[in-house]
């Protein structure tokens, strides 16, 4: 399984990780044309994680994924007319041509979510602004809401909607209308609900009977592999009470929350599954990381056996976490916005050089060169 995290134009850093993790797989493999859906059997996606999901989903190589969003990043994120401004910050023309041409067919007939051409189970999260509630979406034929016979079955949806719907994110790009069978829905960017991470609602989605796949539980039958677009620090030492504004609290909560949530969805991978790569993210909880050697030799806390094998890869966008990768030129906070299309080389400066930390290693009882 395969989680990414979104994180709007900074999906850059996590093309640039799945290039060297496409590529040590070829090498593992003996394949050069090896894709990552010939690996990988469901992949997860929110926001700028579904559009890359998605692509990689549909068999394209990361070198496509990549040249994607050099391509289009500037003109997805042109900014809105002036009449539009109090509403949301970039237009949504550029966005959704660009989103609904590399999903469609060759002869330009838009793709649906049960399209044969996707290669792997795919799940994309939104959030259903009409109802108010998060909408994780997959092809999985046998999901409940995917039955043929059903009206307004999920898999005739368009796919390009779908994708454009997890990016929607509120004050950047204005919602996106779907219509499922009698009832249209406005939807919107799922990092909006505690899914911004997906990986832990993909392996519930995964295993849990009610999603209908049911696969079998183990730290030698699943592994997960989550790849996020940066961490981002907030940290304030010399906030002061009077600082606390309430145009302050209008911009650092919303994201707070996000952060938050992402965190937590790492937390509870790390707690049920066998951890065996990511970066502390507790002082507490450190052993949640194998190279402890506390964690090795334990009994591994009250959730052994462990239900599958972990591993996070996400760079700390933090001046410190820059200078560690060597990077320590580049200008933390230009980075860190999800809009930063001015900083496309720099993007993949970090993504390339945290990538020198990945090793197939890292999957444990996996084969890298189990056949395709």
């Amino acid at each position: 399984m395969l989680s990414l995290d979104g994180g709007g134009i900074r999906g850059l850093i996590t093309i640039e990780i799945l290039a060297q993790l496409e590529l040590l797989l070829r090498e593992a493999h003996g394949d050069p044309e090896l894709v990552l859906s010939d690996y990988f059997d469901y992949v997860a996606g929110t926001s700028t994680g579904a559009i890359i999901a998605t692509c990689l989903s549909l068999g394209l190589s990361t070198d496509r994924v990549r040249r994607f969003y050099l391509a289009g990043g500037e003109k997805m994120f042109k900014r809105a007319p002036f009449s539009k401004l109090l509403y949301y910050r970039h237009g949504d023309t550029a966005l959704a041509a660009q989103i609904r041409e590399v999903l469609a067919h060759d002869d330009g007939r838009d793709r649906t979510l049960g399209d044969e051409d996707l290669r792997t189970l795919l799940l994309l999260v939104m959030r259903n602004a009409s109802t108010d509630s998060p909408w994780p979406i997959s092809n999985n034929p046998a999901a409940v809401y995917n039955q043929r016979g059903r009206k307004g079955c999920n898999l005739d949806l368009p796919l390009w909607q779908l994708v454009r719907a997890s990016a929607a994110a509120p004050t950047y790009f204005p919602p996106e209308k779907i219509v499922v069978g009698d009832a249209t829905f406005m939807f919107e960017d799922g990092a909006v609900t505690v899914y911004n991470n997906p990986a832990f609602v993909l392996f519930l989605m995964a295993t849990l009977p009610e999603y209908r796949l049911g696969w079998e539980m183990g730290e030698d039958k699943l592994l997960l592999v989550s790849v996020g677009t940066g961490v981002l620090s907030g940290e304030a030492k010399a906030l002061d009470p009077s600082q606390m504004t309430l145009l302050y609290n209008v911009q650092a909560v919303p994201s707070a929350l996000i952060d938050a949530a992402l965190s937590e969805q790492d937390l509870l991978c790390r707690i049920l599954g066998r951890c065996r790569f990511g970066d502390p993210i507790d002082r507490e909880l450190k052993s949640l990381v194998i190279g402890d050697e506390e964690a090795r030799t334990s009994g591994l806390g009250p959730f052994a056996p462990k239900r599958f094998t972990y591993v996070r890869y996400n760079p700390v966008l933090t001046k410190g976490g820059l200078t560690g990768l060597g990077l320590g030129s580049i200008d933390a906070k230009k980075i860190q916005r999800m809009d930063s299309a001015k900083y496309l080389p720099e993007l993949m400066a970090v993504g390339k050089a945290y990538a020198k930390r990945l090793d197939l290693a890292h999957f444990g009882p996996f084969d890298p060169g189990r056949p395709a």
